[in-house]
Formats: structure tokens, C-alpha cells, sequence
């Protein structure tokens, strides 16, 4: 049985011990390979009968293990072909101005990925714009706009090698 890291939308990361066997497992491979399965497809494969197949994903998506569902879209296909990853350096990382950088980051579509890390800067962003551009527009009036940002780095991506929204469970 694994013990799960749930991220809960304040954005904050709270323990939380869940219970994963085998048929959870499955549950959720399937799902993150197709995530409009329907009950009755899901629970033949998985083998089990549809009440317990829904009994376990009402309490995968009560636990937080699912945070929900939507479609995912080609970002190519919509113009938005050019990523950039943003190296961030914060003016003040006492834990106020990284609240306030934060909440900041969920509010801006562009960036897909926030991540704070432990280096010589303090946040790595992954923005997708239009074109270079669009990006340079976006850098002087939004990233640098953020909270407390004091300086930023960017590296711009060629192509796009492997891309996977979560990698297999089993």
C-alpha cells in the first residue's frame, strides 16, 4: 500500500495516508489513459462489478487522488508552439512573499508549471506563448511583474522530447 502526497488547490501540500491495492492501481491507470471510460467499461477492466468499481473511484476523488477531469488539448494545434522555461530569483523568500508569488503563478494562464527549487534561484516556470514575441511581451509585463521577482533566465525549448501528464502507475 502506498502513502500519497495530495496537492490541495490552496497549493499547499498536506499529508494525507490512502490506501492504494492493486484494483485502485488499475482504476487509475485506466483512467489517466481515458478519462471518459465508462462505469461499466472500467469496472470489466479492472474485474470487478460496477457498485465497488464506483464505490472506489467516489473515494479516490473524495481522498483527492483524483482532483478531476478535462480534456487535454494540443497546444499546437491552438498556436501556442513556443515553451520557454523561466529560471525566477525572488527579491524576499520569507514565507509571506512566497505566498504572495504564489498565488500570483495560479492566476496567469501562460505559466503551465511552477516549481520551487532548491538552487542558486528560487522558482522554475514553464510558460507556452504564441511566438517569441508574445513571450517577450509576456516576460517584461507579467513574469517580472510578479511578486518580490528579482531577476528571471530564460531557455527557450526546441522541441519537445517526451511530455506525459503522469507516468504510469503500475
Amino acid at each position: 500500500m502506498a502513502k500519497q502526497m495530495v496537492r490541495h488547490p490552496a497549493g499547499t501540500p498536506q499529508k494525507q495516508s490512502v490506501a492504494l491495492d492493486r484494483l485502485d492501481q488499475s482504476i487509475l491507470t485506466a483512467l489517466a489513459e481515458d478519462g471518459r471510460i465508462s462505469i461499466t467499461d472500467l469496472a470489466a477492466r479492472i474485474g470487478l462489478s460496477k457498485s465497488p468499481t464506483q464505490a472506489r473511484l467516489r473515494r479516490l476523488e473524495k481522498s483527492g487522488i483524483i482532483m478531476g477531469y478535462r480534456a487535454l488539448l494540443d497546444p499546437i494545434s491552438l498556436g501556442l508552439d513556443h515553451v520557454a522555461f523561466v529560471e525566477v530569483r525572488l527579491s524576499d523568500t520569507r514565507e509571506a512573499a512566497l505566498r504572495a508569488f504564489n498565488t500570483a503563478v495560479q492566476q496567469v494562464p501562460e505559466i503551465e508549471q511552477a516549481h520551487m527549487i532548491a538552487s542558486h534561484f528560487d522558482y522554475l516556470l514553464k510558460v507556452r506563448t504564441r511566438n517569441m514575441a508574445h513571450y517577450r511581451q509576456f516576460l517584461g509585463d507579467v513574469i517580472s511583474g510578479l511578486p518580490h521577482v528579482a531577476s528571471t533566465s530564460t531557455y527557450v525549448a526546441m522541441e519537445a522530447v517526451k511530455e506525459v501528464m503522469l507516468p504510469g502507475l503500475e
